[in-house]
């Protein structure tokens, strides 16, 4: 059973579980990405400064990607 299918909530309406998994899915889909990207950065030899550089910026727009997820989860919290 997922979440727009638990009686107990139905007062918080459809559209809110629907948003919810929404960004559940996506912060999944995030968090795949932060791993990758993660294992990406750290099997890199640190000679390969090119190479380091461009795996930085990947890392980082993709923790940048998962805080606004986190943000938007803190606004749908309220």
């Amino acid at each position: 059973m997922n979440a727009s299918q638990d009686p107990r909530a139905d007062w918080l309406g459809r559209d809110f579980w629907e948003q919810l998994e929404r960004l559940e899915g996506r912060r999944q889909r995030i968090q795949r990405d932060h791993d990758d990207a993660r294992r990406g950065f750290e099997r890199l030899p640190p000679e390969d400064a090119d190479g380091l550089r461009r795996a930085w910026r990947h890392y980082c727009g993709v923790i940048a990607e998962l805080e606004q997820c986190a943000a938007e989860f803190e606004v749908l919290h309220r």
